[in-house]
């Protein structure tokens, strides 16, 4: 009985620390580490209208725009209601890496060259790391090609420049709803009349609402502050739908507003939608994967 004791007593001893390094091994490895959630989707495309989004084209990813606005539906049955006037915008957009994106167009109003960077600096998440907004850096130069129309004055390059600088802040409050805010600064170094400013500040609001698992109604508007535009410039309203079908995004609106790029949309809308100054566009962009990354990035 006591050749069995000792053995037994040895193996109790011995399998105590084992017993205790097992269970700290539970501890290390039962616990989950606490991850991030971010959100998607905000918006279906890089516009919520007209105006910029906070989304960007994903690293690697070439965006191509066809922008199309047609004449005022009041024009009458001569001009087929609009569709015989029309300005158009082609334009890129490429993802540098997910939170940083170039774009370059050309829009045949003031047949004016534009070129952007976007750079999202904050984005919505829940979990590891809590952060409320999605907040995107936007800046854009753009050059007026149109002849000269001043032949008594010197035609300077710096003339034809314009800046626009945006901070983009939006949240998505649900699956459904998402809601953006724009702060907006623009620089035009040539005005048309001495009653406008060279410096233009507007604040803008867009939303979009999910109606079905393709399709979302979506809207926004820009308030100019009042003495930096033309005196018959008016602040641009715009509504409208996303269609998603597969590669492509529709995008179908209304609006007061016939430039479709950024400096043109604020200071150039003329448009006034009590009296029937309303025009149809649409956008269709379509996504092309020009480049994989090596390793997955977090988006």
């Amino acid at each position: 009985m006591k050749k069995l004791a000792i053995p037994l007593s040895l193996f109790l001893i011995f399998s105590m620390p084992l017993v205790s390094v097992s269970q700290d091994l539970m501890d290390v490895f039962g616990k989950e580490e606490p991850i991030t959630d971010y959100t998607y989707a905000t918006f279906k495309t890089t516009r919520v209208v007209s105006g910029h989004s906070v989304e960007n084209p994903a690293n690697g990813v070439l965006l191509f725009m066809i922008s199309h606005n047609f004449g005022k539906i009041n024009s009458g049955g001569y001009e087929l209601f609009g569709l015989d006037n029309s300005t158009i915008r082609i334009g890129l957009e490429y993802g540098l890496t997910n939170f940083l994106s170039v774009g370059v167009g050309r829009s045949s109003y003031e047949k004016t060259y534009d070129g952007f960077l976007k750079a999202k600096v904050l984005r919505q998440s829940k979990g590891a790391r809590n952060m409320p907004i999605t907040l995107t850096l936007f800046t854009s130069m753009d050059l007026n090609s149109m002849k000269w129309q001043y032949p008594e004055r010197k035609n300077y390059f710096s003339s034809r420049l314009s800046f626009v600088n945006q901070v983009l802040i939006a949240r998505k409050f649900s699956n459904s709803f998402s809601l953006q805010i724009t702060p907006t600064f623009i620089h035009r170094n040539l005005v048309a009349t001495a009653s406008e400013d060279n410096d233009t500040y507007a604040a803008g609001i867009g939303g979009r609402y999910k109606i079905t698992q393709r399709v979302s109604f979506n809207a926004e508007y820009f308030y100019i502050l009042p003495g930096s535009v033309a005196d018959n410039s008016e602040n641009p309203l715009s509504v409208g739908f996303d269609i998603e079908t597969g590669g492509h995004v529709f995008q179908l609106h209304f609006s007061n507003a016939q430039p479709m790029f950024d400096r043109g949309l604020i200071t150039k809308t003329t448009g006034k939608w009590q009296n029937g100054d309303i025009y149809f566009g649409f956008n269709i962009s379509r996504v092309f994967t020009i480049r994989k990354p090596a390793a997955p990035e977090p988006r």
